[in-house]
């Protein structure tokens, strides 16, 4: 059930790094969000994609890992990602993306979860950095980063308590995520 995917579907920060990831597999993942909606049916995203460890290290160094763990710089060597797809606007054909990366990054995601992978959503980048490593031309804007690998982490959702909306890691490393309840965001 899609209910299912969506549980599974959380933002990983800690993975297998020797598990391999393929190209192949990030491409079916990009023809997820190649067959999902466009504003305007525009279909502007363009997507970078690396699997391999260089070229992984040089997007990594460009990355927030997470903002609310404010003693931890993001994954160690062996628990980074084993690929990457970069979101890019081709602003060639638009400089108004709308909500298309968004819509293509859960696609992308949820097809990750299908497989038995997981990612996270980066939209805190150093652009013109990754740009420049990357050797994009200037008419790509960097809209998002996805990590992708298998997971090396638990994370569960939790019911928010006193408003406290930041996520967490306990004492056993879980990750845990407060969301609120429907009661609180549904207003008819």
């Amino acid at each position: 059930m899609l209910k299912d995917l969506i549980l599974k579907n959380r933002s990983y920060r800690r993975f297998y790094q020797d598990y391999k990831i393929s190209i192949e597999d990030l491409t079916e993942l990009v023809d997820l969000a190649r067959l999902s909606a466009s504003g305007r049916n525009l279909q502007a995203l363009k997507y970078y994609l690396s699997a391999d460890s260089s070229t992984n290290e040089k997007i990594f160094s460009t990355l927030a890992w997470a903002g609310y763990l404010k003693n931890w710089d993001g994954p160690e060597e062996g628990e980074r990602p084993s690929g990457y797809i970069i979101i890019l606007g081709d602003t060639r054909l638009t400089n108004n993306f709308m909500c298309d990366h968004g819509i293509a990054s859960q696609s992308m995601l949820l097809g990750a979860v299908e497989k038995g992978l997981g990612g996270c959503i980066f939209a805190s980048v150093k652009r013109e950095k990754l740009k420049e490593l990357l050797k994009l031309e200037d008419y790509f804007e960097v809209l998002l980063v996805l990590a992708i690998g298998k997971p090396k982490e638990k994370v569960v959702v939790e019911d928010v308590i006193d408003d406290d909306i930041k996520y967490y890691r306990d004492e056993n490393q879980i990750h845990h995520v407060p969301k609120r309840s429907l009661d609180e965001i549904i207003i008819s």
